[in-house]
């Protein structure tokens, strides 16, 4: 018997909610490609500043491309004036978005000091007005990321719940397993935070009564770990790894989208965080990471890559 249900975030379906977590520099499109092409309930871009999404910077515009795999898409949406994160929202609904997701959960500095991300649960009426101005610019639904608090001594998560579901709001993520009495709320409540394996998935639904899960840097090399907790929660039953020359076949898919995505100097250097996820722990891999975070060259770092995984390859 399944052990979570399908939800509902408006008029969107989420059969499996297991929903891959937005990370900035690591979930783009390519990864999230793959990651939804093993399975996945729902896929969310890469955190996009509402102002940079105004102005339509390149990097706004990459972190905001979705394949069509991807769809139903949610994309977030990071800012600190509501008529910035109203006007993102609807540029963002008018590129396919169906769904606009607000962070209110980043405690990354730069974020944090321009009263973004986190820092918006220290101000819980700027918070409804920035959640009231993005429910308001468009017709698709709107969630919400955010944290148990802003410190241990204000864990306010539960009352920017009920404003937000007040407001309109219909999903909300939050970064921490306490129940922390988001039973008061009726919206989809999904738990994030630490989940790198199906006994993390366990342990955080009992502990927190979430409707769902969201998983983050478990994913990091593993991009079948959300299809893996889809088939346990459906069966019981734990699905194994790929095989490594599967896993072979999927780096060098990431590799080549990312050279095509952010161009070959860009999307070289950025695959390279990927390679040694996807490589730690295999025989020898310390040093081949060594030799091929040196390595220039697409072609050659590929044919590094082909080289290291021979031994499995069939």
């Amino acid at each position: 018997m399944s052990r979570l249900s399908s939800i509902s975030i408006g008029p969107v379906r989420i059969d499996a909610p297991v929903i891959l977590a937005p990370m900035t520099g690591v979930t783009d499109r390519p990864f999230r490609r793959i990651v939804k092409r093993y399975g996945a309930g729902l896929t969310v871009t890469e955190m996009i500043a509402s102002q940079a999404a105004i102005r339509e910077t390149r990097q706004s515009i990459q972190k905001a491309a979705w394949d069509p795999i991807e769809d139903p898409v949610s994309m977030q949406l990071v800012g600190c004036t509501p008529r910035e994160m109203g006007e993102a929202a609807k540029l963002n609904e008018d590129r396919g978005a169906a769904i606009i997701d607000i962070n209110m959960g980043c405690p990354v500095r730069k974020v944090v000091n321009g009263w973004a991300g986190s820092a918006l649960m220290r101000d819980l009426k700027l918070a409804s007005e920035l959640i009231e101005a993005t429910v308001k610019a468009v017709s698709v639904p709107v969630t919400l990321k955010t944290r148990m608090g802003w410190d241990h001594d204000s864990l306010n998560a539960p009352e920017l719940a009920r404003i937000a579901e007040d407001l309109g709001v219909k999903m909300i993520t939050i970064h921490g397993r306490t129940r922390c009495q988001l039973y008061k709320v009726s919206l989809p409540v999904i738990v994030n935070g630490d989940i790198n394996s199906i006994d993390d998935v366990e342990t955080a639904l009992d502990q927190s009564g979430a409707d769902g899960v969201m998983i983050g840097r478990g994913a990091y090399g593993k991009p079948w770990l959300l299809a893996q907790v889809m088939h346990w929660l459906k069966t019981g039953e734990r699905m194994p790894d790929p095989s490594l020359d599967e896993q072979f076949c999927v780096i060098l898919e990431q590799y080549e989208a990312m050279l095509d995505h952010y161009g070959p100097d860009i999307g070289a250097n950025c695959a390279r965080k990927h390679i040694g996820w996807y490589t730690k722990g295999l025989p020898g891999s310390a040093e081949f990471r060594n030799a091929f975070n040196k390595e220039p060259e697409p072609k050659r770092a590929m044919a590094m890559l082909r080289d290291f995984y021979s031994p499995w390859l069939t």
